[in-house]
């Protein structure tokens, strides 16, 4: 499969390019005579959409146009491919004259060219962060799927800033009503004032600063993941670190289980009477996930984003022939990620869950049974 698709059953392949005339994204697999999820997609896309307080000042409406796949009578799935579209509106692509000939630091510029020889140079193409509103309008409407049929909820926010770290989360309780209390979608009101005032501080001196963004999917039923290559964990982690800037990935203890005796990290079964089937464990150290395989506990997982590379102060780089140049970056960025990429990790997460789901639905001899 091409490198612009994801998934096995619950396909997308988005398209488009920064500052080209439209982002979108074709979802192939979804059932039919799911009620399309309009509202829902637009509110994901506008915590995700450039122009937010701590964001890029981009401006864009990022309202988006349905080509295919819905019932015009009915507003439900046809279960037929699934085309939407977002139209690039305010791209000022003469910001990026001056970068035609030179390499960007730690951009995918030079990699572009590596790889195909060419790149599209206004807002790095298809490397940009703006790809991502096919991610999340794809993985709402996955969401949307997964929280109607199987009850299943997905919540991510920010957990660090820099060095600032916030006290730890109740998972289980968590809302998005309380991750976006604030702007840089920290639910704790401490470090979320701590994590702005850094987030500014960068910006202020042309910098950036990078974080972690947690995440929880709860109502997850035993049983979902592939044992051995397709992995619910590693599926995960290919989703996330598929992300821009996106620079490590933990589920459950993560590394902080290397420090620990597995005595002390084994998660013990207990009764569960209120589940099929009837188990759980008495801790969740391993997230959720067991053996490649959901356990049926919450899964629970971070990703680490890096500083944006766009940083506005002069940086020695190269030009496409090699000579040695220094260059400083124009156009409008964000000075940290990790507020906008709250959505973008509970779409790929739900991206992936809902084609585990689908998966498993013939994996038992019974599920045949008409």
């Amino acid at each position: 499969m091409a490198g612009n698709s994801f998934g096995l059953r619950f396909v997308v392949t988005s398209f488009g390019e920064s500052h080209g005339g439209a982002v979108g994204v074709v979802v192939d697999g979804c059932p039919a005579g799911h009620r399309f999820p309009h509202q829902r997609i637009a509110a994901q896309l506008a915590r995700r959409r450039p122009g937010q307080p701590l964001g890029s000042q981009r401006r864009e409406s990022d309202e988006i146009e349905v080509l295919s796949g819905i019932d015009p009578e009915t507003g439900h799935t046809l279960g037929t491919p699934i085309a939407m579209m977002v139209r690039n509106t305010d791209a000022k692509s003469r910001d990026y004259d001056d970068l035609r000939d030179a390499y960007r630091p730690s951009h995918a510029d030079f990699t572009y060219d590596a790889r195909y020889g060419l790149r599209y140079v206004a807002g790095g193409g298809r490397a940009s962060a703006r790809e991502t509103v096919a991610r999340v309008a794809a993985g709402t409407l996955a969401e949307d799927l997964l929280e109607r049929w199987h009850q299943i909820a997905i919540v991510a926010w920010v957990d660090t800033v820099h060095d600032i770290e916030a006290p730890a989360i109740d998972g289980e309780t968590i809302t998005r009503a309380q991750v976006d209390a604030h702007a840089v979608r920290c639910p704790d009101d401490t470090a979320a004032a701590a994590m702005t005032a850094a987030i500014e501080a960068a910006r202020k001196h042309g910098d950036t600063v990078g974080g972690i963004v947690r995440a929880v999917i709860r109502g997850v039923p035993a049983g979902l993941g592939e044992p051995v290559f397709d992995k619910l964990t590693a599926d995960l982690a290919h989703a996330m670190m598929s992300l821009p800037a996106s620079r490590g990935f933990e589920i459950g203890e993560g590394f902080a289980a290397t420090r620990m005796r597995g005595t002390a990290h084994n998660d013990a079964f207990v009764p569960a009477p209120e589940r099929t089937p009837p188990v759980g464990t008495r801790t969740n150290r391993s997230g959720g996930i067991q053996g490649g395989i959901s356990n049926g506990e919450t899964i629970r997982f971070a990703v680490a984003f890096k500083p944006v590379a766009t940083v506005f102060v002069p940086q020695d780089t190269v030009t496409r022939d090699g000579r040695p140049t220094v260059l400083k970056a124009r156009g409008r960025h964000d000075a940290c990620v990790l507020p906008r990429a709250v959505p973008m990790v509970e779409s790929m997460a739900a991206l992936v869950v809902a084609d585990h789901v689908l998966r498993r639905a013939g994996a038992r001899a019974e599920d045949l049974d008409p």
